[in-house]
């Protein structure tokens, strides 16, 4: 049987942080820890970023929603 639930590859981010890990590891670069990590840290960053935009986006409906003018609009639309 196939497994066609997802992904089970690696992502851009997963080869780039193991590609920076093995050059700092075997002192081909010089870089700081931050850089190595940074592919895994932008990936983590991208969906805070997401997720900061949708519970806005649900704060901003819900204040449209308490507003008594959206409720006197709905049920007068029939009219």
């Amino acid at each position: 049987m196939e497994n066609k639930s997802g992904s089970n590859g690696m992502g851009l981010g997963m080869i780039l942080f193991l590609i920076f890990l093995t050059l700092k590891l075997t002192n081909h670069i010089d870089w700081s820890w931050w850089w190595v990590f940074s592919p895994l840290l932008i990936h983590l960053l991208l969906v805070v970023i997401i997720l900061l935009v949708y519970v806005k986006k649900l704060y901003s409906n819900e204040k449209t929603y308490n507003n008594k003018s959206y409720y006197i609009n709905f049920f007068n639309r029939g009219k």
